[in-house]
């Protein structure tokens, strides 16, 4: 992946600094992740962003760390 340099509102770049410390990434990483975000609810706004947030950090997770989705629905119905 090739990269390219842009000019960003310093405050901005504040905010990513500090959000990118608290999510273990880096600046560069934070703005990205900040931008697929907003890409995301852009394309879906009946998704809340939380969710688009959360599934695109789900997507990131190595699949050997996953586990399988279990409804809490079948659960009852087996009891």
């Amino acid at each position: 992946m090739s990269t390219i340099s842009v000019r960003i509102d310093e405050s901005l770049v504040d905010a990513a600094r500090a959000a990118a410390k608290a999510e273990f990434r880096t600046v560069q990483g934070q703005v990205e992740f900040w931008a697929k975000v907003g890409r995301a609810a852009l394309d879906n706004p009946d998704l809340p962003a939380s969710f688009i947030a959360e599934s695109l950090m789900s997507l990131a997770e190595p699949r050997e760390d996953a586990t399988p989705f279990t409804p809490r629905s079948t659960a009852a119905v087996q009891a």
